[in-house]
């Protein structure tokens, strides 16, 4: 399944060298605003140790890991959605992701200009979250205009959609984004529907400098408290550690570096993991002599759905799923091993699949 994720922020926060370092691209990375004026877009591989363990035990010809694609967004200004700068480009390349980056400056830097002169990731998070907020109203007042119309013949769920909508539309005029609307059912179905900017999942990352990696400075706290109600994640990394550990060549080097960091891990695979929980995805794999391959699902799919992943066929057709957890696949060294001992179960259409379950289906067309 294609995923992707659109890093966003002002302009000169870090945005194109995170993305360079998620990606071993050449975004350009100019300190003035604008520097990336199209969309610079990456395919990268999402880190999982597991996928590892299952390459030396099996041994096979390749290894395909899952991916998400990156998108590094042209920053956004104030007045974006009346089009100023590079507001309409920038509001309708990020309509088109599943999930926003949303990267804030909390570094001091002298020679690193700021768009607005001073470093305050409160401010400049509202920034962009008001410039959202005013494209979804824009958006939220044309779909109300037309249920209006639809609601004088005198249709219960015209009328009944106009109030939903009337409701979205109270509660991004109190300049609250629409995530943080708890909406279930025939409600959540229409307010999924309206595919408003600020209803997509959002992970804020802090670019801060050397440092303040580890546990942050005056400006990670200040930001950490005024999202505090948003239950969104909030991860630190540096971007210019990252892009000095993109140029290492070795997995080892970049390890060792990371280590003298200390750090457990490089920030972008903090990143690139965190992008992919954010989208409420889970993992499972395939695992032969001719490949292991980690294939990308939606949390709680049943077992027909994940086997469309790999082909639409093995849906239509689904009979069965021979199914080896992974803790199982790993005691017991092999399928075969994890088969005589009585690890490997059948499961039929109604099973629900596991992050890391080892898979493999039968299927009739």
């Amino acid at each position: 399944m294609s995923l992707k994720c659109g890093i966003v922020g002002l302009p000169n926060v870090g945005k194109s060298t995170l993305f360079n370092a998620l990606t071993s691209a050449k975004a350009l990375a100019a300190n003035y605003p604008f520097a990336t004026k199209d969309p610079n877009v990456g395919i990268i591989t999402v880190p999982d140790e597991r996928l590892e363990m299952l390459k030396e035990l099996v041994n096979p010809q390749k290894v395909i890991p899952t991916t998400i694609e990156i998108v590094d967004i042209a920053g956004l200004i104030k007045g974006a959605s009346k089009g100023e700068g590079l507001g309409n480009q920038f509001l309708a390349n990020i309509r088109e992701v599943d999930a926003i980056v949303h990267v804030v400056r909390c570094f001091n830097n002298d020679n690193v200009v700021h768009v607005d002169g001073s470093v305050d990731p409160v401010r400049d998070k509202e920034i962009i979250d008001i410039e959202l907020i005013l494209k979804d109203i824009e958006t939220v007042e044309k779909r109300m205009e037309k249920l209006a119309k639809q609601a004088k013949s005198g249709a219960k769920e015209d009328k009944k959609m106009l109030e939903w909508a009337q409701e979205i539309h109270a509660h991004l005029e109190k300049e609250q984004p629409i995530r943080t609307l708890d909406w279930e059912d025939e409600k959540g179905k229409f307010l999924k529907e309206m595919f408003l900017l600020t209803y997509k999942p959002i992970l804020y990352v802090c670019n801060v400098d050397e440092e303040s990696v580890v546990n942050g400075n005056d400006h990670t706290a200040k930001f950490v408290e005024c999202v505090k109600d948003e239950e969104a994640e909030v991860i630190f990394i540096s971007a210019a550690i990252e892009s000095d550990i993109a140029e290492l060549e070795t997995y080892e080097e970049k390890m060792e570096f990371v280590s003298e960091m200390g750090l457990d891990k490089p920030g972008v695979f903090r990143v690139i993991q965190s992008a992919y929980k954010l989208l409420n995805l889970i993992t499972y794999f395939t695992a032969g002599e001719k490949e292991v391959r980690a294939w990308t699902v939606l949390k709680d799919s049943k077992a027909p759905q994940a086997a469309g992943v790999i082909h639409t066929d093995f849906e239509r057709g689904f009979i069965r799923a021979e199914v080896i957890k992974y803790a199982d696949f790993v005691t017991y060294k092999s399928e075969a091993g994890a088969r005589d001992a009585g690890k490997l179960s059948s499961e039929g259409k109604e099973y629900i699949v596991g992050d890391g379950d080892v898979m493999h289906f039968k299927f009739n067309v």
